[in-house]
């Protein structure tokens, strides 16, 4: 039986999944993956899934009941809240953790067998650093997904967003420069400003310290507001021998709903960071 969320931790990983009418099957493949990685690290490893639907709650247990004995670590559930914003739902998770480790992981995301041990020998290796963050590839294993950025300007965003073959054409050295292309292709780590919330291997210290992620950004944003506040007590790295497959997709293919929340978040952001415009 998948258990309420407790409030006390010992163990050495924990990790929160945020989920909001997420693909089931998609969803199995990650916990399952995550579970594989999981087996071979030899330590207890706790798993909050953060059910942010406002329905589905009885599909969702009933789903995660029928996997849990496969599992390799223990499952626990915090739903009934509603939907919060993927900032405020992790952090909900947060709250309930006091482990060495925490992850921060999309439910759209594969992991490979060995990736939580290529990233916690690092983190156990280095206590500089506060978060690493992998090499990320297609759902074809294709080409590889250029996740870390530099710090965003007006330009590059409204380029990115508006997807014109012409702009980006003229403006791809820029374009190249802000995904750090030079630096993912070289296959060498190397410590970006800002890296995808879709996997984020965090020291809990520090994360701790940084208070989380700010509730603020309710989608979108929120994972390059806390790359930068994780980099003012840490080390941010990029490791590309630790390996995942993303499933997922811009904002601008999602629908208006999705492109106003960009635009609201882009806002946050720059107000608080302040604004680049070139």
């Amino acid at each position: 039986m998948v258990s309420e969320v407790r409030k006390d931790d010992s163990s050495n990983l924990t990790v929160s999944c945020v989920v909001f009418d997420s693909d089931y099957d998609l969803l199995g493949r990650c916990l399952t993956s995550l579970s594989d990685s999981s087996l071979q690290l030899g330590i207890q490893v706790r798993v909050i899934v953060v059910n942010n639907s406002e329905s589905c709650d009885l599909k969702l247990k009933s789903f995660l009941a029928k996997l849990e004995s496969k599992f390799s670590f223990s499952l626990e559930l915090i739903s009934r809240h509603g939907n919060v914003g993927y900032a405020k739902g992790n952090n909900l998770a947060f709250d309930r953790i006091n482990s060495t480790y925490h992850l921060i992981l999309n439910p759209d995301v594969i992991l490979a067998p060995d990736t939580l041990t290529r990233g916690l020998a690092l983190l156990d290796a280095d206590s500089s650093l506060s978060l690493v963050s992998p090499a990320s590839f297609d759902y074809l294993c294709g080409p590889i997904q250029y996740l870390c950025k530099r710090y965003p300007s007006f330009l590059v965003l409204f380029l990115r967003f508006i997807k014109s073959p012409w702009l980006n054409a003229r403006f791809s050295r820029a374009l190249s420069e802000y995904e750090y292309r030079q630096e993912t292709d070289s296959g060498v780590s190397f410590s970006p400003e800002i890296v995808s919330g879709c996997f984020m291997l965090c020291r809990t210290s520090a994360l701790k310290k940084v208070g989380g992620f700010d509730e603020r950004f309710f989608l979108y944003f929120e994972d390059f507001d806390l790359s930068l506040r994780m980099g003012k007590v840490g080390k941010v790295v990029y490791l590309p021998e630790m390996k995942i497959q993303h499933y997922g997709g811009g904002a601008g293919r999602k629908g208006w709903k999705h492109v106003r929340m960009f635009i609201v978040s882009a806002a946050k952001f720059f107000h608080k960071h302040g604004l680049k415009w070139i």
